[in-house]
């Protein structure tokens, strides 16, 4: 109970920093410009058979940083989920906070205060969730997730509105993490090695009902420190 006490301090802790940064599309950060020329290194087999993705957007900064960013919902309406892989260059600056380009947006809203949501587990290993604070109803209970690798350099983060319950949207979380693949790693080995070591951990998508709720991962989280 102690060490999954102090991993929850731990979440809060790097959730408290991604809050701070509140960019909106990468498209109006500073250097990141739309690469109609690039080709997709990533892959998201289909959500749900009646979705399709909205769009696959790949942004570059002229020191080397790239964002892939997918979107998904129905033509003509708000997408219910996003994700976005991100790709550090020299433009990154470790003293600053983390980005949280698209938690800070979930389903398009004003980022406000985040606070923790539990976790899920993926082929990536646990991912930490956060949504909006006070908001209790399942229906208004979008939630943000964000991972952060250090070798290789790689973040991946996004948020998700798909599911009636908050259980359905873990699993739509953990899911959409499990079908992320990799397309082409360019001359990124560990990039690759990376990809190839989470497809061993891949569970498949379980339905909603079959994820185990415990303190840490079950719907009624308990509010450790409050809001972010």
């Amino acid at each position: 109970m102690g060490a999954l006490a102090l991993f929850a301090i731990a979440g809060l802790h790097a959730w408290d920093r991604l809050q701070r940064d509140m960019a909106a599309d990468p498209a109006d950060q500073p250097g990141f410009a739309l690469a109609t020329r690039s080709r997709p290194a990533f892959a998201v087999s289909s959500l749900d058979p009646a979705e399709k993705s909205e769009s696959y957007e790949i942004f570059r900064h002229p020191e080397g940083g790239r964002k892939d960013v997918f979107h998904w919902g129905a033509a003509g309406q708000k997408p219910i989920a996003a994700l976005e892989i991100y790709r550090p260059g020299g433009e990154f600056d470790p003293s600053r906070p983390r980005t949280a380009d698209l938690v800070a947006r979930i389903a398009g809203e004003d980022a406000g205060e985040l606070e923790a949501a539990g976790v899920v587990s993926s082929k990536f290993g646990t991912v930490a969730l956060v949504r909006h604070a006070g908001r209790f109803d399942p229906a208004k209970s979008c939630l943000g997730f964000f991972k952060q690798f250090d070798d290789p350099p790689l973040e991946i983060s996004g948020w998700s509105c798909q599911g009636a319950t908050l259980p359905a949207r873990r699993a739509a979380i953990s899911c959409m993490l499990d079908r992320l693949t990799l397309l082409a790693s360019g001359n990124e080995p560990r990039l690759a090695g990376l990809f190839a070591h989470a497809e061993l951990k891949r569970s498949g998508c379980a339905a909603p009902t079959a994820i185990q709720a415990d303190w840490v991962t079950g719907v009624e989280n308990p509010r450790l420190r409050g809001a972010l």
